[in-house]
C-alpha cells in the first residue's frame, strides 16, 4: 500500500488516484480528475468519500461550490519544476476557504515538502516506491528544519517580525 505524509505523520494511503485516461472506476475511496468529476458528478456522488485532483492549468474556481462535499482535493505536480500547484493550494485555502485534506500528488519530492506545507498542503504523496520508509521518516523530520520561517504563508500568516515582540530602544 502506498504511503504518504498527512498532518506530520506517515500513513498508509487508502485513497486511489484515478488516472486521467481511466475508462472504468475502481471500488473504494477515489480521487478523480477534474474532467471526470465534471462529466460524472451526479453518478459519483453516491459512491462514498470522493476527492478531485486538479492539473496545473485547472481553475480551482470550478470546484469552489463543491468544496464542502469533497473529502480530498489533490493538486498534481507533473514535473518537479512546475510550481503552479503552490498557487492553486494557496487559492484553495485562502480565497475558497477549503478546510479539508489538501494533497500534493505527482512528482512531489522531499526538497519541496517544507514549501508545500507552507502553501497549505497537509498531505504529501510522493510517487509510490520513490522513498523507503526510512527516507520518509527522515523527510518527515526535515519538516522541522526551519523553526521560524521569515515570511508569512498559509501555515503561519504573520511574518517573523510580527510574531516576535521587539525590545524598546535604549535611552
Amino acid at each position: 500500500m502506498p504511503k504518504l505524509i498527512v498532518h506530520g505523520q506517515i500513513r498508509n494511503d487508502d485513497w486511489q488516484v484515478v488516472p486521467a485516461q481511466a475508462t472504468e472506476l475502481p471500488n473504494g475511496k477515489l480521487i478523480v480528475p477534474l474532467a471526470l468529476w465534471r462529466e460524472a458528478a451526479t453518478r459519483l456522488a453516491g459512491r462514498g468519500p470522493l476527492g478531485v485532483w486538479l492539473q496545473p492549468d485547472d481553475d480551482p474556481a470550478e470546484i469552489a461550490d463543491a468544496l464542502p462535499s469533497l473529502a480530498v482535493v489533490a493538486v498534481d505536480f507533473p514535473k518537479f519544476a512546475d510550481g503552479r500547484g503552490y498557487s492553486t493550494a494557496a487559492l484553495l485555502r485562502t480565497r475558497y476557504g477549503y478546510q479539508g485534506e489538501l494533497r500534493a500528488i505527482g512528482e512531489v519530492l522531499r526538497d519541496q515538502f517544507f514549501y508545500l506545507t507552507r502553501c497549505g498542503f497537509d498531505a504529501l504523496q510522493p510517487p509510490e516506491g520513490r522513498y523507503t520508509d526510512a527516507q520518509l521518516e527522515a523527510a518527515l523530520a526535515s519538516l522541522a528544519d526551519f523553526s521560524e520561517p521569515y515570511q508569512g504563508a498559509i501555515d503561519r500568516p504573520e511574518p517573523v517580525w510580527r510574531r516576535h515582540a521587539r525590545g524598546g530602544l535604549a535611552a
